[in-house]
């Protein structure tokens, strides 16, 4: 199955991913961005690339293996790409800070690299992603606008938030010590396991229909 860790910059994600992948069998860890981003990526790029990683997925299901895949593409991204209806089963959890702490975080990490449009930029990314979470509905156009041609949002963009399918499970890293957080993720992932093993996940194979 695919277990996606997403959300904007500085929520905690690779740290965290890293860790499960020393304390999980059977999971690989993946970051969306390994393999180098181009100059100018963009909507598309991320769409694309979102399809390359869930290939990648199938590659490893057919292993007998779980792909945990760090990066910023929300559940929707992902179940609109070509390949998704093809995975045993999909799960989605949001790494989010508070704003103030994911802005020192930028600050701290890349020093004068972001001026003050792109940081606001960033905090703005992260607000749409918890409203994404929360309801299938919120401001879809900000991820089907200029999109690749290829992504099938008619899948679930009539869904409303009481659909059992949409569920993106939230993790909020402010104040919170890294082993906490750690723990809670790899709760998280063994809880999606045994769901699609027990044919209670939302979104196991077949959940577009």
């Amino acid at each position: 199955m695919l277990l996606k860790l997403t959300g904007s910059s500085c929520s905690g994600k690779t740290t965290i991913a890293h860790a499960m992948g020393e304390r999980l069998h059977g999971l690989v860890v993946h970051d969306f961005d390994e393999l180098g981003v181009p100059d100018g990526a963009d909507r598309i790029w991320r769409n694309r690339t979102t399809e390359m990683w869930v290939r990648r997925a199938l590659e490893y299901q057919r292993r007998g293996l779980d792909l945990l895949l760090t990066g910023q593409s929300p559940l929707g991204e992902v179940l609109a790409v070509p390949s998704a209806p093809l995975l045993e089963g999909i799960a989605v959890c949001l790494l989010d800070v508070s704003d103030p702490v994911r802005r020192r975080r930028l600050t701290e990490r890349d020093p004068d690299r972001w001026d003050t449009p792109a940081v606001d930029s960033f905090l703005g990314w992260a607000g749409w992603h918890r409203e994404h979470a929360q309801d299938p509905r919120y401001r879809t156009d900000v991820i089907t606008d200029d999109s690749w041609s290829e992504m099938a949002w008619n899948r679930w963009t009539d869904w409303t938030a009481a659909d059992r399918r949409w569920s993106t499970h939230l993790v909020d890293t402010t104040d919170r010590a890294v082993a906490d957080s750690t723990d809670e993720v790899e709760l998280w992932v063994t809880t999606q396991r045994e769901a699609l093993q027990s044919g209670h996940l939302g979104l196991s194979q077949g959940w577009e229909t």
